[in-house]
This record gives C-alpha cells, structure tokens and sequence, in this order.
C-alpha cells in the first residue's frame, strides 16, 4: 500500500469522525485539470469508487488519498510549432522578431497547444495516526511531500505540520545497526549507502550484498557514514531508513495472511491499511525508544 514513510507531527486540530474529515477534504474535492490549466489537484476517495467518502477510518488511522493532474506538452513540441509562427512572424513583417515578441508568441503557442495536450494523473496516499497526531505521507521527495500538505490547508481553519524529529540522530541507529547490534525488532538488510565525510560527492552502494562482509564494514571504521541502510522489521517487513529518519522500499514480507483477503478491492484496501498502520505504530514505538523520544 505504501511504498514511503515521511512522517510529519500535527500541531493544530484533526476532525473527530471520518465524515467530518470527509467534509473537510471536499473543500478541496479533485476536479479535472481545465482545458488552459496545465495543473490541477484535490482529494479524492482512496478506493477510487466517487461515491464514498473521501477518508477512510480504521484501526485509529486515516486513509486519505491525493490526485494531482497534469498536462503533459513536451517543451520540444511547443519549441517546434514557435518556429512554424516565427517563420510566418518574419514572412509577413519582413525583419527578425524582438525578445519581446518572440517571448509574446512563444506564450501564445504553449497556449494554443495546451488545451489540444493530454492529462497524466498522479495519486499519493496518507494517513493520519491519531494516537501520535502523526501524518505519514507515502512520496518519495520531500518536495512531493510538501505539495501534499498544501492541498490539505485549504481544507482546514488552521492546519500546522512540521517534519518528524527525534532527540538522537537516526544516523547513529543506522551505524549501530551495521556494525552488528540488532535491537529491538531490527535486523541487517542487503542495502546500504555511505558518503565521504570530507567530500560529500563521494557515495558508494551496495544492493543484495552481504553488508556484514569486513571488507565493507571497514569504510564505516575508516570514516565513512552511512546515509541509507535496508533493514527487516519485525519480521513484518523490509525498509531503507535514511540519516534523517525517513524510510523508503516498504515491503511487507508476503505470505498466506497477506493473501487472504480475497478479491473485493475495498475488504483488500482494509486488510492492506490495519497491516500498514498497525506496522508503522511498532516502528515509531521501537524508534522512539531507540531515539530518545521525539523532539518538541
């Protein structure tokens, strides 16, 4: 269900049943992208079916899901039809255009191409723990992330989020974990990247490698830090966790409970989201600890 974990704390008030948030979010409902509109973006219900709400309550959590829809028109496309109104421009006026008028006609031309341009969409799941007014968003850049939160302010009087972090450094848990400590529900995976401390373009990685091979672990005694390292989890699920405490590659270990759920795509979404939810509150508990509890 979720392939990244970047966790954010909400400080500010989070609707008290799944049909008020359902009501908050429609605020900012998804619509289609507008013929002269090259973006468009809103809330929509994460089993894709329009007539359910549009947030999902179980196990003390929040399913809600992002769809943000594009105009794709190459820059190569609008490139060559601005040549075809240059060639006419400079036919009929008999001199070379200006900037201005070649900046004039290159807008009318991305214009004029745009409405005639086909639309991509993008979904993006969160949900919200309430237990630790936590948001937990599953992108891969912070930057995604960040656009995410900016469709869920119109929907809300106040809405304050701000970037997880803990007392100790997720760094020093990742090296322990390396150099062969195994605490809590954590065990080495088969995935690391280090950086050069004196030269930060100096990366090197290893992927479906034996990690507790000397040869490697000794760039770490050198000086090498680590930056990303794959994990197991409770013997639940793998993971990369980055310096910074953000986790990437979620995968849950499959097997017959996975697969049980049969066919119905909503039951499915269910059982995916109470083994997703319960999951990460074992993380975030076993971080916690690990860490010294989370930064006010």
């Amino acid at each position: 269900m979720f392939r990244n974990l970047r966790f954010y704390r909400v400080t500010s008030p989070w609707p008290e049943s799944e049909a008020l948030l359902s009501e908050a979010l429609s605020a900012n409902a998804f619509s289609p992208c507008g013929p002269f509109a090259e973006r468009s973006a809103g809330w929509e219900p994460p089993c894709n079916d329009e007539n359910d709400p549009l947030c999902r309550r179980l196990n003390g959590a929040d399913l809600i899901q992002l769809r943000t829809q594009s105009r794709v028109l190459p820059v190569a496309a609008i490139n060559e039809a601005l040549e075809e109104r240059l060639s006419d421009f400079r036919s009929r006026m008999k001199m070379e255009p200006t900037r201005g008028e070649v900046r004039r006609l290159k807008e009318e031309t991305r214009d004029s191409l745009l409405s005639k341009s086909l639309v991509k969409s993008e979904r993006n799941r969160a949900c919200f723990i309430h237990a630790e007014s936590l948001l937990v968003i599953d992108v891969g850049t912070a930057t995604k992330a960040e656009w995410l939160i900016d469709q869920l302010r119109p929907c809300f009087d106040q809405f304050v989020c701000t970037p997880l972090t803990f007392n100790n450094l997720p760094a020093d848990l990742l090296t322990g974990i390396f150099m062969g400590d195994s605490p809590l529900g954590f065990s080495l995976g088969r995935e690391c990247r280090m950086q050069d401390i004196s030269d930060h373009k100096s990366v090197v990685s290893w992927r479906d490698f034996e990690l507790s091979d000397h040869s490697i672990r000794q760039h770490v005694v050198e000086g090498m830090k680590i930056t990303h390292l794959g994990v197991g989890f409770d013997e639940v699920m793998t993971c990369v966790i980055d310096q910074e405490g953000v986790v990437s590659k979620v995968k849950f270990i499959e097997g017959e409970v996975v697969e049980q759920w049969g066919e119905d795509p909503k039951v499915k979404l269910d059982a995916d989201f109470v083994l997703l939810t319960s999951a990460v509150r074992r993380l975030l508990e076993d971080l916690k600890k690990l860490l010294g509890g989370f930064a006010n």
